[in-house]
């Protein structure tokens, strides 16, 4: 499928992800007999592996993990859900469910696989819906929102991401809210609605502020504060003020750490970005050597991304010895 096919595709399934699937489907599973029977414990292995699959992704990037979550969801988990339980096992099984297909859609997004990623956020969406979760269901609206700003299909993202925020107001959890709004503002952005994003930028802030930094146990409770600095950066970087992209991105990483090699390998490959612009060639030369040496042994299309934008700017900047060294360093990337 050639990008405008796929685009195409993309408007007609992600808008179709706002219609309210099966309502019964999750009762009649609970009515079938199954021939495993399914507990609490079940639900906590599942919510267990996809912590465990979720930390390894982001320290070295979702290409190196995706098949072990894929296997483990078609084989133990697709069992289990083929089993017997109650209602209330049921619900909190399909919720935990979402969270692992949430995790391979971003992992298969990671990896470059845009068509999978999109399958697969649809179905945690469903099975988040089904399960009366609110929160997994914005989550995986977002996930799809997020992934329609990067493949430059407007329209389509800002519709999800208003629908990603508006469930979001139904949850008292800040760190949510940061999350969703910090999404729906990037749309808004992208869509040259400066007015909309900047007041979705100010009332994202006021909730990260409200959050505690101690990580909760959802998937949108793990939105840090470093993660909003970076992509309220990239936001502020988008309406073209750069100034203030480059003081949240140093915010990121200098107040909130970002830890993961991952994440934080993608911040400064976007502040060397932000300070080339700015003209300031030696810091983004200096940005641009940390990035490398967090993305060493990661795998990500985003690394790669960073790497080939750095690559385009580089024979400009190759007359210093940083720029010299830098070449030479992508080189042996090659």
């Amino acid at each position: 499928m050639d990008r405008r096919q796929f685009l195409t595709a993309s408007a007609a399934i992600g808008l179709a992800a706002l219609d309210l699937p099966d309502a019964e489907a999750l009762t009649r599973r609970v009515n079938r007999p199954g021939p495993v029977a399914v507990g609490m414990g079940e639900v906590a292995a599942v919510r267990t592996m996809t912590t465990e699959l979720g930390n390894a992704a982001s320290e070295t990037g979702g290409g190196h993990a995706r098949h072990l979550a894929v296997r483990y969801l078609t084989i133990d988990v697709r069992r289990w859900l083929d089993g017997r339980y109650t209602d209330p096992v049921g619900r909190e099984l399909f919720a935990a469910t979402s969270q692992l297909v949430q995790l391979i859609g971003w992992m298969a997004r990671d990896e470059g696989l845009d068509g999978l990623c999109q399958r697969y956020h649809l179905y945690s969406y469903r099975l988040a819906a089904e399960a009366g979760e609110h929160e997994l269901a914005a989550t995986a609206l977002r996930g799809l929102a997020d992934q329609a700003i990067d493949l430059g299909h407007t329209p389509v993202a800002v519709r999800l991401a208003e629908a990603c925020e508006q469930r979001g107001r139904k949850l008292d959890n800040p760190k949510a809210l940061a999350y969703y709004r910090n999404t729906y503002a990037r749309a808004a952005a992208a869509d040259g609605d400066r007015t909309r994003a900047a007041d979705l930028l100010k009332a994202a802030e006021r909730a990260i502020e409200n959050a505690p930094v101690k990580p909760g146990e959802s998937w949108a409770s793990h939105y840090s504060h470093g993660r909003w600095a970076h992509e309220a950066g990239m936001i502020h970087a988008r309406m073209g003020d750069l100034p203030a992209a480059e003081a949240h991105l140093h915010q990121a990483l200098e107040t909130y750490g970002l830890d993961r090699r991952r994440t934080r390998a993608i911040v400064l490959a976007d502040l060397g970005h932000v300070q080339h612009k700015r003209g300031n060639t030696s810091e983004a030369l200096a940005s641009w050597h940390s990035f490398l040496d967090c993305a060493a042994g990661v795998q990500s299309v985003r690394i790669n991304d960073g790497i080939s934008n750095i690559r385009a700017r580089l024979p400009r900047l190759s007359s210093s010895p940083e720029g010299q060294a830098l070449t030479e360093r992508l080189a042996s990337r090659a």
